[in-house]
């Protein structure tokens, strides 16, 4: 029986701009509830001028937000973080209700707000500068300084967290932000700002501002005033927003598309193996850029590996994130269509479906963008996923016989986010951890996102790190300073 599913909780709607609630500009836009069709709210949408006005807002607290007493800042860094944790559950139900992820799940993310908050607000404490040795009678010191105000936009993948990760260390730094949130997912976000109202984040230090993503993303960069943009999306949006920072010389952080490949060896667990596949592709129905996309196994082990993906994905529920599945909804019809062309593609050219492979479109799924857990068999490289990221619940299979070879067929990529093998080789785990082109690497495991460790890719995956020390640093800008003592 489905049980009675809550409604929306009361949220603003408005722009947050110099620390006041304000109506865009523009019309208002619908939100959408993907698990049902449903409209939840229409939000206010900014233009160019109402993200000029942020940006000076953000410009004029600035020199304050950084001035103030290290002691002050941390306080209320850590008090944030501690209203998060306050209204878990309401942030949790209104990510559900917008982009579709279990309840368990957006619960899960918003638990790693938490945590982020709390390690930021410590980090604060520890941007070290150094003195080097000089000549008598001169000092020579390394100043670490916040770059400035930071332009930030964020996916509706992780509507929650990807906002914290940005905003945590910003702030943390001494900078200033202008957060621009996915048009699908704007209400987390500004369930999140409510808190840092209450919070007493001085006006002017976070402003949120939503709307055409074009318009505000150029506004941004063609700021001088913006000193730092960093941005979560796709590589053709970073392609572009990495070209228009160029003009005025930005800092800039860049966390792009994943295409991760998981290599099973013939000497690994594959109960443990199987287990992890499953919980991290049906993490957000496969719509995360660390979502296992390339799945390689060794020919002796196929078949046994098969049966038990099989087994395990049969029992893999589907349903609205309020109901206690395992995956929702996709975020859109954009995504299904993606999903049936790479499908389309594959079984032209000699793929096997093995489970499922089609829409999820009648009874309680018939207004919803839901698709069927799906295991697809001879993948090859003339097919289009094996070189294009899977956004959603496809488990494409390989099987391979040599470690060199499945070491240059995994770096066949573009991306390099992350990747996962299984081996209880410790001689191979040395070797194919070296060797694989990523910015993470999960060995027996998918732990590839903390608080207190690097996040990152390389190659078309994006630039730069978030969270741990060196989240922090990308914030910083390096002075040298040179004292005489005449």
């Amino acid at each position: 029986m489905t049980k009675e599913r809550s409604k929306l909780p009361n949220v603003r709607t408005e722009l947050f701009i110099d620390g006041k609630w304000k109506d865009g500009s523009e019309e208002r836009v619908a939100v959408v509830n993907p698990a049902t069709g449903e409209e939840l709210v229409k939000i206010a949408q900014a233009n160019k001028e109402d993200t000029k006005r942020a940006i000076e807002a953000a410009k004029v607290a600035f020199p304050i937000w950084a001035g103030m007493e290290l002691a002050e800042r941390v306080k209320i860094l850590h008090r944030i973080g501690d209203l998060i944790e306050e209204n878990a559950d309401r942030l949790a139900l209104i990510m559900t209700l917008e982009q579709g992820k279990p309840l368990a799940e957006a619960k899960a993310e918003v638990q790693t707000n938490i945590e982020n908050m709390h390690w930021n607000a410590e980090e604060a404490r520890r941007v070290y500068g150094e003195t080097i040795p000089a000549p008598n009678n001169h000092k020579f010191e390394v100043k670490k300084q916040p770059v400035g105000v930071v332009g930030a936009i964020t996916p509706w993948n992780f509507p929650s967290n990807m906002i914290i990760r940005k905003i945590a260390p910003a702030i943390s730094a001494g900078c200033t932000v202008v957060l621009k949130p996915a048009s699908s997912t704007p209400l987390s976000a500004i369930a999140l700002f409510e808190l840092f109202e209450e919070a007493g984040l001085p006006a002017g230090v976070a402003n949120l501002v939503m709307g055409s993503a074009s318009e505000i993303g150029e506004t941004l960069t063609e700021s001088k005033d913006v000193r730092k943009l960093t941005f979560t999306g796709s590589t053709k949006v970073g392609q572009l927003l990495y070209e228009q920072s160029g003009k005025t010389l930005k800092k800039i952080s860049l966390e792009l598309g994943g295409h991760a490949p998981y290599i099973v060896f013939a000497d690994a667990a594959i109960d443990e193996a199987v287990d992890t596949l499953i919980k991290m592709k049906f993490r957000n129905n496969g719509q995360a850029c660390t979502s296992p996309n390339r799945i390689f196994v060794e020919e002796s082990i196929k078949e046994k590996f098969t049966e038990k993906v099989l087994k395990a994905v049969q029992n893999v529920t589907v349903g609205s994130g309020q109901e206690e599945v395992d995956a929702g909804p996709l975020i859109n019809e954009e995504a299904r269509e993606t999903i049936d062309a790479q499908l389309r593609d594959a079984t032209e050219k000699g793929a096997k479906i093995l489970f499922g492979g089609s829409r999820m479109d009648e009874g309680e799924y018939k207004n919803g963008f839901f698709y069927q857990p799906t295991v697809v068999d001879g993948i090859t490289r003339d097919m289009d996923i094996f070189y294009e990221e899977t956004f959603g619940p496809v488990i494409p299979l390989l099987s391979f016989n040599d470690e060199d070879k499945v070491i240059e067929m995994a770096n066949d990529s573009n991306f390099g986010l992350a990747s996962y093998f299984f081996t209880s080789d410790l001689r191979r785990a040395e070797k194919v951890s070296s060797a694989l082109e990523y910015g993470l690497v999960g060995v027996n495991n998918s732990g590839v996102s903390q608080s207190e460790t690097p996040f990152g890719g390389v190659k078309f995956s994006g630039l730069g790190r978030e969270n741990g020390r060196q989240g922090i640093e990308e914030f910083l800008e390096i002075k040298f300073v040179h004292t005489s003592y005449l």
